[in-house]
C-alpha cells in the first residue's frame, strides 16, 4: 500500500492520495491542525511587530512560520507585508513624537517617495515565479544580515571620506522603497544603516522615521498584494492581530532597552534565518 501524502491547501493541511482523491480525517486531528497554525501565525505577529518596532527585521520572524505552515514563498512574504502593517503603523504612532528630518529632508517627502517604490516593489514580486523567489529570498536575508552587522563601520569609513547630499539620499529613499515592497525583510535595519551612512543619525535616533518608512512601504505593498489576491487570510487574520500587540510593546521596549541588547538579538534571529533559507533553497 502506497502511504498518502499531506500537502497544504492554502494554510491548511489536507489529506490525499496518490490519485488525488481527498482522504477523511478526524475532526480532531483537523482542528488542533488549525489551531496549531492560528497560535503559529499570532506568535510569529508578536515577535516580528516587537522586532520591526526595535530595529527592524520583523519579517525574519514571520517569513519562516508561514512558509512552515505550508504557504508558497511569494504569497507568504505578500501576506507577511499585510499582516505586519498595523503594528508597524502602531509603533510610528506611539514614535510620532520624535518624527524629524533626515539629512535636512523633510519625512513628508521621504514617505511619497517610499510609498511610489513600495508600489513598485510590489508589482515586481507579484510578478516573479514562486520558484525563483525561493532561490531569491536567501541571498535578500544574507544581503540585510551583513548591512546590519557591517552598516556602521561602513558609514563611519565613508563619512571620513566623503560628502553625501540630498540627491543621494532621495536615490536611496527610492531603492528602499522598492526593496520594502519586493520583499521587505531587513528593510528597518537597512534603513537604519543607509541613514547612519548617509547622513550620520544614529540608530536610535532613527527609531520613529525608520518604523514610518517601514509602514509607509508596507502600506504600500499591501494594495498590490490583496488587488492581486496573494495574501493568505486565514494566517493573516491572526498574524495581524499578534503583529499589533507586537508592534505597540516593541515600541515601548524600544524606549528602554540598550541599543546593544536589541542588535545582538536582531542579529541572532537574523543570522539564523539565513542559514535555513540557504539550507532550504540550495540543499
Amino acid at each position: 500500500m502506497i502511504e498518502p501524502k499531506a500537502y497544504r491547501r492554502g494554510w491548511r493541511r489536507v489529506p490525499e492520495s496518490p490519485s488525488g482523491e481527498r482522504l477523511p480525517a478526524s475532526c480532531g486531528t483537523r482542528c488542533l491542525s488549525y489551531l496549531t497554525d492560528i497560535l503559529l501565525a499570532a506568535g510569529a505577529g508578536t515577535i516580528g511587530g516587537a522586532m520591526n518596532a526595535l530595529a527592524g527585521g520583523g519579517t525574519f520572524a514571520t517569513l519562516p512560520a508561514l512558509i512552515a505552515m505550508g504557504l508558497p514563498a511569494n504569497t507568504a512574504n505578500a501576506t507577511s507585508n499585510v499582516a505586519l502593517l498595523p503594528g508597524a503603523g502602531a509603533s510610528a504612532w506611539e514614535f510620532r513624537d520624535e518624527l524629524a528630518p533626515v539629512g535636512g529632508v523633510d519625512v513628508g517627502l521621504l514617505a511619497a517617495i517610499t510609498f511610489a517604490g513600495g508600489l513598485v516593489g510590489s508589482t515586481l514580486l507579484v510578478m516573479t515565479p514562486t520558484k525563483a523567489f525561493d532561490l531569491i529570498i536567501p541571498w535578500l536575508l544574507l544581503f540585510a544580515l551583513v548591512v546590519m552587522a557591517f552598516g556602521k563601520a561602513a558609514s563611519n569609513w565613508l563619512h571620513a571620506r566623503v560628502t553625501i547630499g540630498r540627491r543621494t539620499l532621495f536615490a536611496a529613499q527610492s531603492l528602499l522603497g522598492v526593496y520594502g515592497g519586493y520583499f521587505g525583510g531587513g528593510v528597518g535595519l537597512i534603513t537604519t544603516a543607509v541613514y547612519g551612512l548617509l547622513a550620520g543619525a544614529s540608530p536610535r535616533s532613527l527609531f520613529s522615521i525608520r518604523t514610518l518608512m517601514l509602514a509607509t512601504a508596507n502600506f504600500a505593498a499591501a494594495f498590490v498584494f490583496i488587488a492581486t489576491g496573494l495574501v493568505a487570510w486565514a494566517a493573516c487574520v491572526p498574524m495581524l492581530a499578534g503583529g499589533l500587540i507586537g508592534g505597540w510593546l516593541g515600541a515601548k521596549l524600544g524606549k528602554r532597552l540598550s541599543h546593544r541588547v536589541v542588535r545582538g538579538w536582531t542579529l541572532l534571529v537574523t543570522a539564523t534565518t539565513t542559514i535555513v533559507f540557504f539550507v532550504r533553497a540550495y540543499a
